[in-house]
């Protein structure tokens, strides 16, 4: 099914609206070793890990977008860390 178009705009409704739990994800190889960064598209919280060349793509993403929740949590004040765990005073 094709996307709904707003008339007004001539694009998809909500092409715009980063969606809830949207993220981007980059890679870069910085010599030997693989950068990887992860964007919250609604908040623009940006982090960035480092890893082997040799690790799996999809590992290296996974501990990037973990990150990120991490500091998406820290940054709302919520008081739990990523496992659902009060914080160290």
């Amino acid at each position: 099914m094709p996307p709904k178009h707003d008339d007004r705009q001539g694009r998809a409704r909500g092409a715009d609206t980063p969606q809830p739990g949207e993220v981007y994800v980059q890679f870069q190889q910085v010599g030997k070793a693989i950068k990887v960064i992860a964007v919250d598209a609604a908040t623009g919280t940006e982090v960035a890990v480092m890893g082997p060349a040799s690790a799996s793509q999809s590992d290296l993403e996974a501990l990037a977008v973990r990150k990120l929740e991490a500091r998406l949590l820290k940054d709302s004040g919520s008081g739990r860390d990523a496992k659902g765990r009060g914080r160290l005073a």
